[in-house]
This record gives C-alpha cells, sequence and structure tokens, in this order.
C-alpha cells in the first residue's frame, strides 16, 4: 500500500459519497507530523508509535465516520494483521486525553477484523493505580487510564478475530452506540490489574457479544447507563469479576437496563459469578435480566444481587426514602458449578423497593469443598423450580425438588 488516499469506484445500489478512500495509516502519521491535518492530529497522536506497522488498513467500505473533530469520509474496514502497541508509560500520555487511545467517535458500519494484536501495555498504569488503594496513598494517581479500544456514538460495528491485550483500564468500550457486534475475540490481562475490564458497555442498544475468552483482572462484561437489548452468548470468562450489570444508580441520572441475556457461558477462578450491583439512594431499574446455562467453578459469590453499595454524594431524587434502584424480572436457569464462598446466593434487596419475579430454575450451586452452600435473602421474592441446591430463600417460592403445581 502506497501513502496518501487511494480513489476507489463506488459499489452498485451505495449513495455517492464524499469520498473513498483506504487510509495509508503511517503516511496519515506523516502527514499528521507535518501539521496538514487536524483531525488526523487529533487522532492519532497517542497512536504514532504503532502507525509503523503499515498497511493494517485493507478493504475499503462506504459509509460516513467522524474521527474526534467532525472529519466525515467514506470508512473502512479495517483488518489488524499485526501488533498495535501503546506507549508503555503514564508520561507519555500527560499532554493528551488520557482517557483515550484508539479512540473511534460517530462512525458507521466499520469492521475492524483479522488475527492482530491491540497490546495497551498497561503494566504502569497498573502499578499506579488507585483503585484498590487508601485516598491517601501517594504512590497512586487518579489520572484516567485510557481505554485502550473505544467506540463511541456509533452505529453498525463489528469487531471480530483480533486479541486485546495489557489494557491500560477497559479493553474494549461501546458507548451510546448501537447494532454493534463482537465476536470470536480474545482478551487477556494479569489476574492482579486494576479495573481492566474486558468488554465495557454504557448507554448502548443492541450488543451483541458472542464466542470470546475473556481473563482479566476486572469484569469479563459490564455494563452500565441505560443498556437495552444485551446479547453475551459463548463466552469463557476468568480470571476476573465475572459479569456484572450496575452500578446502577452511580449519577443523579435515572439508569434503566432491561432485555440483558446471557446464555452458555463457563465462568471460572472470578471474585463474582452473575451480579447485579445498583447504589442507595439512587434511582432507575434492572428488568428483563436472563442469565442461562452458565457452569461455574471455583468462583465467590457465583449469584448476586445487590443493592446495598456504599451512598455517593449526588443522589438523583428529592426524597431519601423514595429513592431506590427497582429490580424484577431476573431469571436464572441451569445453572451449575462451585463456589468458592460459603454463599452461593445473596439477593441482598431494598427495603423500600424489593426485587420482585426472581426465579430461579434447575440451579446446583455446591461449595468447592463439597460441603454444603447457602442462600440469603433480604425484601426477594419470586419462585423456584426444578431442583434448586441450595434451597431457594426466595419469598413465596417453594421449597428445593418439590414438584410443580
Amino acid at each position: 500500500m502506497d501513502g496518501g488516499l487511494r480513489q476507489h469506484q463506488r459499489p452498485r445500489g451505495h449513495p455517492r459519497a464524499r469520498r473513498q478512500v483506504v487510509p495509508d495509516l503511517a503516511g496519515d502519521a506523516r502527514r499528521a507530523l507535518q501539521g496538514r491535518d487536524h483531525a488526523l492530529r487529533t487522532f492519532l497522536p497517542s497512536f504514532l508509535p504503532a502507525a509503523a506497522c503499515a498497511s493494517l488498513v485493507r478493504h475499503a467500505r462506504t459509509c460516513a465516520s467522524s474521527l474526534i473533530e467532525s472529519w466525515f469520509v467514506p470508512c473502512p474496514a479495517g483488518q489488524v494483521s499485526g501488533n498495535i502497541i501503546a506507549p508503555d508509560s503514564p508520561e507519555d500520555w500527560e499532554r493528551r486525553d488520557g482517557g483515550r487511545w484508539l479512540h473511534f467517535f460517530q462512525v458507521q458500519d466499520l469492521t475492524v477484523s483479522g488475527g492482530g494484536v491491540i497490546d495497551g501495555r498497561g503494566q504502569e498504569w497498573w502499578a499506579q493505580a488507585c483503585k484498590g488503594r487508601h485516598r491517601n496513598d501517594k504512590h497512586c494517581t487518579a489520572q484516567d487510564a485510557p481505554k485502550a479500544l473505544h467506540f463511541e456514538e456509533c452505529h453498525g460495528v463489528r469487531v471480530q478475530g483480533v486479541t486485546l491485550q495489557n489494557g491500560q483500564q477497559q479493553h474494549l468500550t461501546f458507548t451510546r452506540c448501537s447494532n454493534a457486534r463482537a465476536s470470536f475475540l480474545r482478551v487477556a490481562s494479569p489476574e492482579s490489574s486494576p479495573g481492566t475490564a474486558g468488554i465495557h458497555l454504557v448507554n448502548s442498544i443492541s450488543v451483541h457479544v458472542n464466542d470470546i475468552h475473556i481473563a482479566t483482572g476486572g469484569a469479563c462484561v459490564s455494563m452500565v447507563g441505560n443498556c437495552t437489548d444485551v446479547r453475551l452468548r459463548y463466552i469463557s470468562c476468568g480470571p476476573g469479576n465475572g459479569i456484572s450489570i450496575g452500578s446502577i444508580g452511580e449519577t443523579p441520572v435515572a439508569d434503566r437496563l432491561e432485555k440483558i441475556e446471557v446464555d452458555t457461558m463457563f465462568i471460572a477462578n472470578t471474585s463474582n459469578g452473575l451480579l447485579i450491583k445498583t447504589w442507595q439512594d439512587s434511582c432507575g431499574y434492572a428488568r428483563k435480566v436472563k442469565f442461562a446455562n452458565v457452569v461455574m467453578k471455583n468462583v465467590s459469590d457465583p449469584i448476586i444481587i445487590d443493592q446495598y453499595r456504599s451512598e455517593h454524594p449526588i443522589p438523583c431524587g428529592s426524597t431519601a426514602a423514595t429513592r431506590t434502584v427497582a429490580v424484577e424480572k431476573i431469571d436464572y436457569v441451569n445453572i451449575a458449578g462451585t463456589s468458592a464462598s460459603k454463599r452461593a446466593v445473596t439477593f441482598s434487596c431494598s427495603d423500600v423497593v424489593p426485587c420482585r419475579q426472581v426465579s430461579l430454575k434447575d440451579v446446583n450451586l455446591k461449595r468447592l469443598s463439597g460441603r454444603g452452600a447457602s442462600a440469603y435473602c433480604r425484601s426477594a421474592s419470586g419462585k423456584a423450580a426444578g431442583v434448586v441446591v441450595p434451597e431457594s430463600c426466595l419469598a413465596g417460592a417453594r421449597a428445593a425438588g418439590d414438584e410443580e403445581e
């Protein structure tokens, strides 16, 4: 591939685009260094050390895109066939937006694929991260670590076949995106790396994730804000913090998460399994969530709803007694395996607005030691069907092993 932008014929049946191009990233980087392209100068500064991997982008598609500062051109389908490597020192990011590395803004119908590696080289970020330390620790920094691969306000994005590793923070993030797909990925960071979530969803609609192996120091998949129609299938998770829905109510805006489906997963050696967490004195809801066909091995807190996260300074309502996040219509179907903690099932729900319509069907969780596991319920009601171990504590539920009416 030579430098500059190549012209291509317009595909039949597609509207005429302003330009149809396949960018040479190395050539674009050179022009950015010469100050000729303001948009690329904004997008590429942290990417420049990796731009020497020429010809990563190969096959053009016709679609409108904007890279950071409304740079509208037809965007390509990117094939990552080499290694994209971040600067390894936080000092290299001091004059840049530290929260961004590979950041795509308002892109439509972009496909990123190939057998290459995106390496965040986050080791120095982890060493100075404040997460998990005392707030007065002088050896940590609150500097916002970059998100490795971040899509913001994008539609129709596809990410497939690449490896994301050693992320400074989240490895793959979708923020205010719709109709996004991620498949056949490998996401890996050491278990000791703090807050390195595998896939993070924020205020996104219709996101489908499948056939992915995730092993990190944070949640395998997490979602916050307003997320609807999220499907996670065929995922191997661990080590890390399992699947995390929340923290709902962490901001003064009502969070709404619904139509979430998690199906066919293997979770091993994680600090949580299937987690729904909300903040006290907040508002919003989590509903129509289904966890099905999940096998767990050595997982602490395999099933947990926690509505007693610490209070935060920006409550979203006007009357503390009426503020809470509603959790309802939560289904657990065919969940089996071993718990590293004595308590395998925890439903710790709000006394103001209890958890409602929680369903357990064919749940069999035993302690790794072979001893019996326990279940705990607070302000939670629902039903149980099939064999449920440990015995259901849901208000209104029948005893484990009873025949259905």
